[in-house]
């Protein structure tokens, strides 16, 4: 027996070995700043104007010449949490156009009626006739207005959908932002391969990266949404960015073409060729649109979602920037990064007068989204609550909601007619339940929307805004938004107000209930 423990335990060291090495070499290289020619102060005034802007950030990583220099999450985000990448996930999709055009399976020339002979309208209009896969790539398809939103919450069959839709302008010729555009990108790689583009880029990207746990949301058919729903973690993002800055090469080996990274990342279209240069100057936003990817100022490229995710290609300075974020300003966001960082990227080697990195590590890590000043005034007020509410028709659906408030395992209890959550809360800091009561989304309404995927986790926070009042904080830390509940308490009654973060003056309908007996 013992010689069989031994064998044992010598096999588990080799393959604990085996697995650390393979780790490590899925790991980004790290140095500091100023080994790589960047300064700790510039990133310090960075992160001290993004604590007083209005911009909410969740994750940043800075990687200079291959190596991250940076990284820090506001917790509680954090380095092995996924984060919704909303339409970052449009240049994904494009580079698994990429790939299938590498491997011959289809031409950014090819017609998009080609692929969909059973969707296809009764009468095919030139336009549509004409539309290629270049004139989705490049947002150009001619429709007007955006068709996504009505598509993807009342249909079952997007691609017959998008396929049944006037074309006004010639395919190529007119730029306007067109989530479904990508998502019939996505159908067509799946057409062709026979696989989701999320399982077709798992040999080709994901692997050779290192890139694991991956979501991306479906359409009813099983197809990826393709402009949105998919969900990496920070460094995963970085990583990407980094193989496009390295023109598809990583670890010493081509698995992108460098010519497909030069056609989807220079300018193929202008968004507005009416405005006035000064005010395409002073705009991200009228640089120019690629295959999926956005020209930026200062002769950068990127990947970008709503709310402000982002991964920022820095070709000149040989850098890369990865950022998450809640924020309803992405330009006031992308601006804080060309006045603080941009600068911080030096062509000369750095001489060390004072040593700010400590400072720097210090800030990294130590960054939060805790209010701890509301805290610190809730924490007079503390007192039990355990009460379960029966509540009146709601848009919510919600039949009951409980409390169970103290100062150590606090919870709330949500219940419909088919499922109950509960959520824990913390007092002095936050709880993190894994659950699959889904958060506020901007393509909440959507077909298919979450259907199939993990369960998601949540911190939860709680404190006494007075002695009738309680705050419920819902963050939703795999994606950028938070749920605010206000509880008012009256007697044996209650009313519940919910603010959405990125919806902050929606007129949501209070919910009313009255204690359960």
């Amino acid at each position: 027996m013992r010689i069989k423990k031994n064998r044992v335990s010598a096999f588990s060291i080799v393959l604990l070995i085996a697995l650390q090495g393979i780790s490590q070499t899925n790991i980004l290289p790290r140095s500091t700043p100023e080994s790589e020619g960047v300064y700790s102060k510039n990133i310090i005034d960075f992160l001290e104007a993004a604590g007083k802007s209005k911009h909410e950030f969740h994750s940043i990583m800075i990687l200079r010449h291959g190596k991250v220099i940076a990284e820090g999450w506001w917790k509680p985000y954090g380095r092995d949490l996924k984060h919704t990448m909303y339409s970052v996930s449009k240049s994904f999709t494009s580079t698994a156009v990429g790939f299938a055009v590498s491997e011959k399976r289809i031409s950014v020339n090819d017609k998009v009626v080609s692929f969909f002979p059973d969707q296809l309208p009764e009468t095919i209009s030139p336009q549509l006739a004409a539309l290629r896969i270049k004139d989705l790539l490049s947002m150009s398809v001619g429709q007007d207005p955006d068709p996504t939103g009505p598509v993807i919450t009342r249909e079952n069959d997007w691609v017959k959908a998008f396929l049944s839709l006037p074309i006004y302008s010639n395919p190529g010729s007119k730029f306007l932002y067109n989530s479904l555009a990508t998502y019939m990108l996505s159908a067509i790689v799946q057409k062709v391969t026979g696989q989701k583009i999320v399982e077709y880029l798992k040999p080709r990207l994901f692997q050779p990266l290192g890139i694991t746990r991956i979501d991306w949301e479906t359409d009813p058919k099983g197809i990826n949404s393709g402009g949105w729903g998919f969900r990496i973690k920070t460094e995963d993002l970085a990583k990407f960015g980094q193989l496009y800055l390295q023109k598809g090469k990583w670890k010493g080996k081509q698995i992108l073409p460098a010519s497909w990274v030069e056609e989807a990342t220079t300018k193929k279209i202008e968004q507005t060729p009416e405005l006035s240069q000064a005010s395409k100057d002073s705009s991200d936003w009228r640089q120019g649109y690629c295959y999926q990817f956005w020209r930026s100022r200062h002769n950068t490229y990127r990947g970008d979602g709503a709310f402000g995710q982002y991964i920022l290609i820095f070709p000149e300075q040989d850098a890369v920037v990865a950022i998450t974020s809640e924020t309803g300003d992405m330009q006031g966001e992308l601006d804080l990064v060309w006045n603080y960082l941009l600068p911080a990227f030096s062509k000369e080697k750095i001489v060390v007068t004072k040593n700010e990195y400590p400072l720097l590590k210090q800030k990294l890590s130590s960054l939060s989204l805790l209010n701890t000043v509301a805290l610190a005034d809730s924490l007079m007020m503390t007192p039990l609550f355990n009460f379960t509410y029966q509540l009146e028709a709601n848009d919510q659906k919600l039949k009951s909601i409980h409390f169970d408030l103290n100062s150590t395992n606090s919870s709330i209890v949500f219940q419909n007619d088919t499922a109950m959550y509960k959520l824990n809360l913390g007092t002095f800091g936050w709880k993190i339940t894994e659950t699959t009561r889904r958060g506020p989304s901007l393509v909440g309404a959507a077909k298919n929307h979450f259907v199939g995927l993990p369960a998601t986790k949540v911190a939860g926070l709680y404190r006494w805004k007075d002695g009738s009042s309680i705050e419920i904080i819902l963050r939703y830390i795999e994606s950028p938004h938070t749920e605010i509940l206000t509880c008012h308490i009256d007697g044996n009654s209650i009313s519940i107000e919910t603010k959405i973060s990125f919806m902050p003056d929606a007129n949501v309908p209070v919910i009313t209930g009255t204690v359960r007996k």
